[in-house]
């Protein structure tokens, strides 16, 4: 598969919500704010949503992959 080309503004989202998890201070709000765009963006793009929050996850966590 090839790569996503992710907008900013959800890179940006995922980013903080992973900062916050880390921390311990992940909100029900930021989790679903994530979502809500996640899902948003999968229906723009055609996409299954599973396969853009898992590919979403790994650019954010794991970007040397």
């Amino acid at each position: 598969m090839s790569a996503i080309d992710f907008p900013d503004d959800l890179l940006a989202l995922e980013r903080a919500a992973w900062e916050a998890q880390q921390a311990g201070t992940l909100t029900t709000a930021q989790a679903a704010a994530v979502q809500a765009r996640v899902t948003e963006f999968a229906a723009e793009q055609g996409l299954d949503r599973y396969v853009v929050e898992m590919a979403l996850k790994r650019a954010v966590r794991h970007p040397e992959s």
